[in-house]
C-alpha cells in the first residue's frame, strides 16, 4: 500500500549500533525539516513493551520458537495500527528500529521457522505495510557479542534471551539478513557497521538521502547546506 509518508527500518545483529543510528538519523532529518516518528520493535506501544519484556527477558527456554514468532507479530499488529499507519497517513518519515525482517532473520534463519510461515503471518497481520527502505548494519557476529557484553556491564543489565545464544546462532541470523538483501535489492541496503559511530552514520546518511531523492523528496543535511533549516 502507498501512503504519503515513508517507512525506513534499521536492522542488524544485536550490538550492530542500529539504535544509535536511528537516533542520529532522526535528529538529522528533523533538523532538515522532515516530520519524523521514531519507534522500535518489539515495543512501540504499551502492549508491545510488555511483549518485549517477555521475549527478551523470559527464561531462555521458556518461550518456544513458534510462540516467540507469534508474540512478535501480535506486538507488530498493534504497533502498525497504533503508531506506524497514523504516521504514514500523516506524511511522516517513520524510522523503526527493527521490523518484519528481524522475524525472518531471527525466528526464520536463527530459530529455523520456514520463511513461508513468517510470510503468511505478515500477509495476515501487517495490513500491507512493508518498509520502503531497509538499512542492514553488517558486523561480524563476534563483534556484536563483544559490544553487547560491554553495554550490559556498563548498564548493570543481564543479557537478553537472544544475547545468550551462541555464535552459531548469530552466524545464521547474519546469513538471513544477507539473503533478505539478495532477494530484495531495490528495498534493502547492506551497510558496513564497523568503525566509529560518525563513520557509520555517514554511510547510513548517504543511503537515506539517495532513497529520499529517488522517492521524489529533497533530502539535505546541514553539512551540504551550510545554513539553518526550518
Amino acid at each position: 500500500m502507498k501512503y504519503p509518508g515513508k517507512l525506513i527500518t534499521l536492522e542488524g545483529l544485536d550490538g550492530c549500533g542500529k539504535s544509535t543510528q536511528v537516533a542520529l538519523e532522526a535528529e538529522r532529518l528533523r533538523h532538515s525539516g522532515f516530520p519524523v516518528t521514531v519507534t522500535r520493535e518489539p515495543g512501540g506501544t504499551a502492549v508491545g513493551q510488555q511483549v518485549r519484556d517477555i521475549v527478551l527477558h523470559a527464561e531462555r527456554d521458556a518461550v518456544t520458537p513458534l510462540a516467540e514468532l507469534a508474540l512478535m507479530f501480535a506486538a507488530r499488529a498493534e504497533h502498525i495500527e497504533q503508531v506506524i499507519l497514523p504516521a504514514l497517513r500523516a506524511g511522516e518519515l517513520v524510522l523503526c528500529d527493527r521490523f518484519t525482517d528481524s522475524s525472518v532473520a531471527y525466528q526464520g534463519y536463527g530459530r529455523g521457522i520456514p520463511w513461508e510461515v513468517i510470510g503468511s503471518l505478515e500477509n495476515l497481520l501487517c495490513q500491507g505495510v512493508r518498509p520502503d527502505l531497509t538499512v542492514i548494519l553488517e558486523i561480524d557476529p563476534a563483534t556484536g557479542v563483544i559490544r553487547t557484553g560491554h553495554r550490559n556491564r556498563a548498564a548493570s543489565e543481564s543479557a537478553t534471551r537472544f544475547e545468550q545464544e551462541g555464535i552459531e546462532f548469530f552466524d545464521r541470523v547474519r546469513q538471513g539478513y544477507r539473503e533478505i538483501a539478495r532477494r530484495e535489492p531495490d528495498r534493502v541496503r547492506l551497510v558496513n557497521g564497523q568503525g566509529s559511530i560518525a563513520e557509520v552514520h555517514e554511510r547510513v546518511q548517504q543511503v537515506v538521502d539517495e532513497f529520499l531523492k529517488a522517492a521524489g523528496k529533497r533530502a539535505v543535511s546541514q553539512f551540504e547546506q551550510g545554513a539553518d533549516f526550518p
